[in-house]
């Protein structure tokens, strides 16, 4: 790391924390708590899906403030947005205020790149793999031990859980307030332009410099929501016939195989291997593994293949925002990171929309169909971090 930086990571890494530690308590209360409101299946889909509207259009928008205005008001903004909207949901009144509570979240959550924009200010490019893969860490550990805060305090008043994690997202602000320092050393540098332009969003997706890891970004989210977060749980319960109970504790070994893989193997790996061969490499052994899950009729066989995609997968995601920050030049670092969230959101409200469509058919299909998209994304990986390549704008 650059000197006297290590700070801005371990100071990004804890907000990335927060923000997976608050997930991680809301999603497996969301369905329950929202049902005291009275809400049908379909409205529920309606709240799940407001985050990740909101959340589309938001984070380009922070992102390109981010890289006009300064890294650390567009972290604080965020933030305290992401802390109120957890305390309106733990006393909302009413089912208006429950919807409000995932907009705000969703129209805050651009802090994440914004974060990533602040590693790429901070390191080396050699050095990022490194430091992204301890973001990508506090992600998994936020994922592990989110589920478990909900489940021991949510006895006491089901709002507990949502007051914790406002509480602890407070404490990320006034870390982020007190200790970071302004990292953008290009403020006043970009072109004026639209803060939102989806013709632009289209464009930069076929962009000879940027397009291609754009493009992967979005398809293996959408792979990967497909595949596990719609068609993970219908498959085990219904081929494998476990119990809810240890489906959870199949999600709990996937995020700590990818706590440990983030924290001591991505930053080996692709010191070893390069980062495009380690990412490439990734994406095939993610996309070989959906499809053994897909014929998996023995839950040792299913298993061994999750946990061989859940290392996998984490190297990949690991490197994808590291490649990007490669890709692009200093001054839209901010910008690409907003446009890739938004293209994720994109897919994660796609995925799960596809899984339940081609589970009618087979219930097996959503691992097919993640599979199929990581092979086209296998084969566009050849084409980012080209020899020669010149850096990518997003102005």
């Amino acid at each position: 790391m650059l000197k006297n930086h290590h700070k801005n990571v371990l100071i990004v890494a804890l907000i990335a924390l927060v923000n997976m530690l608050g997930y991680g308590i809301i999603i497996p209360l969301l369905y329950s708590y929202s049902k005291k409101f009275g809400l049908s299946d379909f409205q529920n889909g309606l709240l799940f899906a407001a985050f990740s509207v909101c959340q589309f259009i938001s984070t380009p928008i922070i992102g390109r403030l981010s890289d006009k205005y300064g890294r650390k008001p567009m972290l604080l903004i965020s933030i305290a947005g992401t802390a109120l909207s957890f305390f309106m949901m733990a006393f909302a009144p009413n089912v208006i205020f429950l919807f409000l509570s995932r907009a705000l979240d969703g129209l805050t959550a651009g802090n994440i790149p914004v974060a990533f924009a602040v590693i790429s200010d901070s390191t080396k490019p050699e050095e990022r793999a490194k430091a992204f893969g301890l973001i990508s860490s506090a992600f998994n550990f936020g994922f592990v031990f989110g589920p478990a805060i909900a489940a021991l305090t949510v006895s006491y008043f089901q709002g507990l859980p949502f007051i914790i994690a406002g509480g602890v997202t407070i404490f990320a602000a006034i870390l982020t307030a007190v200790y970071l320092p302004e990292t953008n050393q290009h403020m006043g540098e970009v072109r004026h332009g639209k803060l939102f332009d989806f013709k632009k969003m289209w464009h930069m997706l076929f962009d000879r410099d940027l397009g291609a890891i754009f493009l992967i970004s979005f398809l293996f989210l959408m792979a990967f929501s497909c595949a596990i977060i719609y068609g993970f749980q219908p498959f085990t319960l219904n081929i494998l016939h476990i119990t809810q109970s240890q489906n959870a504790m199949l999600f709990t070994l996937f995020g700590t195989i990818g706590l440990i893989a983030q924290t001591f193997l991505v930053g080996r790996v692709a010191k070893k291997f390069g980062t495009k061969k380690a990412f490439t490499t990734g994406i095939l052994f993610t996309a070989t593994s959906f499809v053994i899950m897909s014929l998996s009729h023995s839950i040792v066989i299913f298993v061994s293949a999750m946990v061989i995609m859940a290392l996998f997968n984490s190297i990949t995601q690991t490197l994808l925002p590291t490649i990007l920050s490669q890709e692009a030049d200093a001054k839209s670092q901010g910008t690409v990171m907003g446009l890739n969230s938004s293209y994720q959101s994109i897919g994660m409200i796609l995925g799960p929309i596809i899984g339940g469509v081609v589970a009618t058919l087979t219930i097996s299909l959503p691992f097919l169909f993640g599979g199929a998209l990581l092979l086209i994304c296998f084969f566009l990986s050849s084409r980012v971090l080209r020899p020669g390549m010149k850096k990518g704008s997003a102005f």
